[in-house]
């Protein structure tokens, strides 16, 4: 199923669960993409760690920077949660719906 961007932006295609695409679809599955903006959390996460590392023995030659990629990975951390805690909300209500 392909969904088209506001404003005739890219075209987003949906896979199947197991990862491949739709029939016509060609694009990237949710998986991957999840797996994507894991992977980019994780990088997020590990310059963090290494700013804070450098601010924190005195080789930071912007302790700015350091503190801009401190909260920009707390803050991709707190939305990864938030979107992890709505899916398995969404699931449960779908498991308690009665057909």
């Amino acid at each position: 199923m392909a969904i088209k961007g506001i404003g005739g932006g890219a075209e987003w295609n949906v896979g199947a669960v197991d990862g491949t695409p739709v029939a016509g679809g060609g694009g990237p599955s949710f998986a991957s993409a999840l797996g994507n903006q894991l992977g980019a959390l994780e990088k997020s996460q590990n310059a963090a760690a290494d700013a804070s590392r450098s601010l924190a023995d005195g080789t930071a030659t912007d302790p700015t920077q350091a503190v801009v990629a401190v909260e920009r990975a707390q803050l991709s951390m707190q939305l990864a949660a938030q979107l992890r805690t709505k899916g398995t909300e969404a699931l449960q209500e779908l498991l308690r719906t009665q057909v």
